[in-house]
């Protein structure tokens, strides 16, 4: 891959510092990229079919609204 100077130098100096060769920091960099973005699109097609399943109900957005101001400041006055 090609990056910017900048970038080739940080990526060089940690390859230097870490004695691992720069395309092995690249590979783990983004393999950790891709497992942080695939989590919550992993969620989101969880939660999506519990809808579409009926498992769960969806809430108006006053109502979500709502609940959350009900749970902070359930939990601003000690009760989890």
């Amino acid at each position: 891959m090609q990056f910017e100077p900048v970038i080739q130098a940080k990526l060089e100096q940690m390859a230097r510092e870490s004695g691992r060769a720069a395309a092995e920091l690249v590979k783990d960099a983004v393999a950790g990229c891709v497992d942080e973005y695939s989590a919550p699109q992993a969620m989101l097609n969880s939660r999506y079919d519990d809808l579409k399943r009926g498992r769960v109900s969806p809430l108006e957005g006053e109502s979500a609204i709502a609940f959350l101001h009900q749970r902070i400041e359930a939990r601003r006055n000690g009760a989890a």
